[in-house]
């Protein structure tokens, strides 16, 4: 049963990984900024752009890279063919969930729409920024891939 189940998982080289992980806090990120500056256009209040963006780069550089340079790791150390879902840990897989929880929560408060638009730049700009070490990673790997 079990090897009949093992041609179905959908196992990739840790380059795919490292591809997916740079990606979706990319495409996350990009959503959340362009998500916080419609808010804060709606309400006039582009210039929050600035004080996010700082504020972003400070969590990034603070918090999230550490996160992420860990997860590089994690992914590096996998075997080629570990299944596609092992990109994140169970652990990291609930933080998500947790997150986007607090999305909606925070969506469909009563907050307003400026200190909302100005926390989602910070984190989408802090997501988008730490990215950088995935990126890095997978261009790394690429490479050493195309010299073989």
């Amino acid at each position: 049963m079990r090897r009949a189940l093992i041609k179905f998982k959908p196992g990739v080289p840790r380059q795919v990984h490292l591809l997916l992980a740079a990606s979706l806090w990319s495409i996350i990120g990009i959503f959340l900024m362009i998500r916080g500056m419609s808010w804060l256009a709606t309400t006039e209040k582009l210039w929050l752009i600035i004080p996010a963006m700082i504020a972003g780069s400070l969590k990034s550089l603070f918090i999230l890279d550490n996160s992420a340079i860990k997860g590089v790791y994690r992914l590096l150390a996998l075997a080629d063919g570990t299944c596609l879902g092992a990109v994140y840990s169970i652990k990291t897989w609930l933080l998500v969930l947790i997150m986007i929880g607090s999305g909606i929560i925070l969506r469909h408060s009563s907050l307003p729409k400026e200190l909302l638009g100005s926390v989602y730049m910070t984190i989408g700009w802090a997501l988008f920024f730490s990215s950088r070490h995935a990126w890095q990673a997978w261009r790394s790997l690429s490479s050493q891939q195309k010299k073989q």
